[in-house]
């Protein structure tokens, strides 16, 4: 399995808060400019964030975007689960396949779903920055627009 792509770029954006001083505020021209990436693609991500609260924004002159919580109380498998979509990775009816009577594809991949999804949760966005955090900022300081 890969995550999307929409799912990678909301851990980036989140990733990137986590790594800036408490109620910083970041825009989508510095997101994109950090990890060369199209604004169309974040600009969906830091909205879809919003919506489930993750991130706050403000419109203005000086606004932009900034975490809406602390990173420790951001549970991968909810931020991975909103982004990707709880859909099922086997799909059996759209095409129907015929070995579905008989087939136990769908639940063991099933089974490994929900496995993948309880491995996540042990984690927060925390667990993505703390051991690295300083590595990180100095790669996000030379990769941000001059």
């Amino acid at each position: 399995m890969q995550l999307k792509k929409y799912t990678d770029y909301g851990l980036r954006v989140l990733m990137y808060l986590a790594c800036q001083p408490a109620q910083a505020m970041t825009s989508v021209r510095v997101i994109c400019e950090v990890f060369d990436i199209s604004a169309n693609h974040v600009n969906k991500v830091v909205h879809h964030l919003a919506k489930i609260e993750l991130i706050e924004t403000r419109r203005g002159k000086h606004g932009g975007f900034m975490l809406a919580k602390p990173v420790e109380d951001i549970p991968l498998d909810f931020v991975i689960r909103q982004l990707e979509g709880d859909e099922e990775w086997i799909e059996c009816h759209s095409p129907y396949c015929v070995a579905l009577p008989a087939c136990t594809l769908n639940s063991i991949v099933g089974q490994g779903k929900t496995l993948f999804y309880k491995h996540l949760s042990k984690f927060t966005v925390a667990d993505l920055v703390t051991n690295n955090k300083a590595e990180l900022q100095q790669i996000f300081i030379v990769n941000a627009p001059a």
